[in-house]
């Protein structure tokens, strides 16, 4: 497999190169009427590039433009790292997915679950069952985000401070103790709700390794994998390849930056977050799928055993259920019909329901500035889009993406 850049004729993989051009011309326009800044583009299959394009600008007002090793702030793109890293435990014993994760978090001993009132007095009742390791793999624990304001337990958590970002002095493990006495949404295992789930999953790595997040992302992920410039923070001497970030913004004619959105990325940060802390960039991305789309393993580095990364990359929804039928969807732009969820990835299960030519078995996700990634196995084939824009929902980037590379799929 290459380092980085392309490495092989598309034709040779089975990806007509006139096709695929037209992911270019598609997402330069973008660029050209003002809706993004710029992005990045990367396209492999068995194993080699065969297609890498970058365009506009990194930085606007700088006039800094997209390179190969431009830094992107990639958010929920950080959940499946986590993911990878609690089934590394996992696979060494130290946990049960059915274990109450109480056992190393002792503040989630006794969780309430709310049943009704407003914010300033809800009503609650004790949990029936404990949240589970696998309950915060798959999101199901009843756990929330305050920025999804959709719910009184959203606000609760807004009250605490808990939003975009978190109050000013906590730690991962001061985070979750606060986490832990705010009420459920729901009972746990009962519905699926993207939340907090991925964060509290990595203090539960920290408790089960006795190593801080980013130590052991250092070490047993990024290192082997050669993921040389993703972390919780981009050093100073990086900073001059940071992507600025943008935000759509209500009367303004294209976004406006907003690097002081949630997590400051140009310091260490004050708490690690293993749902949506990190910066990478697009090699060091490609090179995580490429051990997910390799059965665990990149360039003699194993990571997962290939039964294990099949095993997270099913759907565990109860009963089959998509998302649609199961979840709380909170994103208009995502498309949540015939996708189910598997251990910190969204997996494919209906392609038609998903109103998408990808292959059952596909898993992706995406971030909260609109990057976005997809391993599909039958294909051998994945992606990593990388652009700068809050929210991920402006724009359907997404679906747009997926259907302008399978359109290139000619074999």
């Amino acid at each position: 497999m290459a380092d980085f850049g392309i490495d092989v004729d598309p034709g040779e993989v089975g990806l007509d190169t006139q096709r695929l051009r037209r992911i270019d011309t598609h997402f330069r326009r973008y660029v050209d009427d003002g809706r993004l800044a710029g992005w990045q583009v990367m396209v492999s299959r068995r194993g080699k590039v065969a297609h890498l394009t970058s365009y506009g600008l990194a930085d606007r007002e700088a006039g800094r433009a997209v390179e190969t090793d431009t830094v992107w702030r990639i958010y929920s793109m950080t959940k499946p790292i986590t993911s990878v890293a609690a089934m590394m435990l996992w696979e060494e014993g130290a946990f049960e997915l059915s274990d109450p994760v109480s056992r190393w978090l002792p503040e989630f001993a006794a969780p309430r679950v709310y049943t009704g009132g407003p914010a300033s007095k809800p009503v609650t009742v004790p949990a029936t069952e404990p949240i589970r390791v696998w309950h915060l793999l798959t999101h199901t624990a009843g756990l929330t985000y305050g920025f999804h304001r959709v719910h009184v337990t959203d606000e609760l958590y807004r009250l605490l401070g808990f939003d975009f970002d978190v109050p000013d002095g906590f730690d991962l493990a001061a985070i979750v103790r606060a986490w832990a006495e705010l009420p459920l949404m729901f009972q746990p295992g009962a519905e699926w709700n993207y939340s907090v789930a991925t964060d509290v999953l990595g203090r539960l790595v920290e408790a089960v390794s006795g190593q801080s997040l980013d130590t052991f992302f250092a070490e047993r992920i990024f290192g082997p994998l050669g993921m040389k410039d993703t972390g919780f923070w981009c050093p100073e001497d990086q900073q001059g390849r940071l992507a600025a970030l943008y935000a759509v913004a209500p009367g303004q004619p294209r976004p406006v930056r907003a690097d002081g959105t949630g997590k400051r990325v140009t310091r260490p940060p004050t708490w690690l977050s293993g749902g949506g802390g990190l910066v990478s960039t697009t090699r060091d991305y490609t090179r995580f799928t490429w051990m997910l789309l390799n059965g665990g393993e990149l360039e003699g580095a194993r990571l997962l055993s290939p039964r294990t990364v099949r095993y997270m990359t099913r759907n565990h929804l109860p009963g089959g259920d998509d998302l649609a039928t199961f979840g709380r969807p909170l994103f208009a732009e995502t498309r949540f019909d015939g996708v189910g969820f598997g251990l910190g990835f969204g997996v494919v299960i209906d392609p038609v329901a998903y109103r998408s030519p990808t292959s059952v078995g596909e898993y992706h996700w995406g971030g909260m500035a609109s990057t976005a990634f997809w391993v599909d196995p039958a294909e051998q084939l994945s992606v990593v889009f990388m652009t700068q824009l809050l929210p991920s929902s402006a724009h359907p980037l997404r679906s747009q993406l997926r259907q302008l590379v399978y359109q290139a799929l000619v074999d």
